[in-house]
């Protein structure tokens, strides 16, 4: 029923919709009139009342009075003593006005109706709208991963490629520069010499490039393995294979109290192994060096981490470039590196859902901030966790 409305009022026009509920009156009218020749009585009320509901349910509220008012006028001119008159008796009174409110009531319950019946076939339209809506992101999506998985697969091949084919030439470059330079040194002029060391240099720096490519490039794509971590105990680990590698090199440690934090180990070690590593280097030029790590314990469920050093610093206008693959804020020939180390930082913590972030003055120093969840709070969801 709710369908054959709705194509009648899509459809048909105002005046349609009008004439619908005269006819419709009309044609009651004449039934219970050819019914009394048969000796049919009483039908005249049911049948104009349900002409008052079908008029409201297929032509809408404003056919609805219409019918109303001509049902009315019909019931009280043909039906109702006095016939032919539109004065009604007071022995039939009650017969009209229960009439008029039949057809009154029959025509707000079917005019409600309908607008329930509306809104659920609106409902239900949006409803199917959004489910072709989600069936296409989701196909979208699904096109999406597998684009994904095979943009991933050409990446570790990719890696692949560059930690075996790449490796071989370069290993074979510097282990022969090595050789000339150890086994003709008497047979090469000074230029020569300088020239093989700088092609073996070249040779041992393209080698660290590809290793911390490699790192940088692993560590959305692997595993992690998170547990609690003894932050104090990682520092100490790390202090003590920079003080190995850079023996020559004048430093102060200042260590603080570190939490137990939740994370992965081996790469929570790489971002620690980098900022100090980096906070070494950056205040090579300082006697003593001071390097200072702790902790600032917030009221939030992560703790932040810094790193201060006395080294060059840096201008902080140009602080948003630091994290950047590949961005330097000083010469190569100044400090060694190959500018992957920040951005490596960057990756993990975010992994950890952390933020990394710096501060620094030329010529006084830098402070390296990172945040982590605190072991009583691990968190919720860390990318490619277990």
């Amino acid at each position: 029923m709710a369908y054959w409305s709705d194509e009648f009022q899509r459809i048909q026009s105002p005046i349609l919709r009008y004439g619908f509920a005269a006819v419709s009156v009309a044609i009651t009218t004449a039934v219970p009139l050819a019914l009394q020749k048969y000796q049919f009585r009483d039908v005249e009320l049911p049948l104009l009342v349900l002409v008052v509901g079908l008029t409201t349910w297929y032509a809408g509220s404003g056919p609805s009075v219409l019918a109303v008012l001509l049902s009315t006028a019909v019931f009280s001119y043909l039906f109702v003593e006095p016939i032919y008159s539109f004065a009604v008796s007071a022995r039939d009174l009650p017969y009209f006005l229960v009439f008029v409110i039949s057809a009154i009531v029959v025509a707000s319950f079917s005019a409600v109706r309908r607008r329930i019946e509306d809104n659920l076939r609106h409902a239900r339209e949006r409803l199917e709208i959004e489910l072709k809506q989600r069936q296409q992101r989701e196909a979208e999506i699904g096109k999406l991963n597998q684009e994904l998985v095979a943009a991933n697969k050409e990446l570790e091949a990719f890696a692949y490629s560059v930690s075996h084919d790449l490796r071989a030439p370069l290993r074979h470059l510097v282990g022969y520069s090595e050789l000339l330079l150890k086994h003709a040194p008497n047979s090469l002029d000074d230029k020569s010499q300088r020239y093989i060391q700088t092609i073996l240099e070249s040779g041992k720096r393209m080698g660290n490039l590809i290793d911390d490519l490699l790192t940088f490039s692993r560590i959305g794509r692997t595993e992690s393995r998170t547990t609690e971590v003894d932050l104090q105990q990682l520092v100490n680990e790390v202090v003590s294979e920079i003080v190995q590698q850079r023996k020559g090199q004048d430093i102060s440690w200042k260590i603080g109290a570190l939490p137990v934090c939740y994370g992965d180990r081996s790469l929570l070690k790489l971002v620690v192994g980098n900022l100090l590593s980096n906070a070494a280097k950056f205040s090579s030029a300082q006697h003593p060096a001071e390097i200072e790590i702790g902790s600032v314990d917030g009221n939030t469920n992560m703790t932040e981490i810094f790193v201060r050093d006395n080294g060059v610093g840096f201008d902080m206008q140009y602080v948003n470039k630091l994290f950047g693959v590949f961005q330097r804020l000083h010469r190569a020939d100044e400090f060694e590196g190959t500018g992957i180390g920040l951005a490596t930082v960057q990756r993990i913590v975010h992994r950890h859902a952390g933020m990394v972030r710096a501060e620094g003055a030329v010529d006084q120093g830098a402070t390296f901030y990172f945040s982590l969840p605190k072991a009583e709070y691990p968190a919720k969801r860390i990318a490619g966790a277990p």
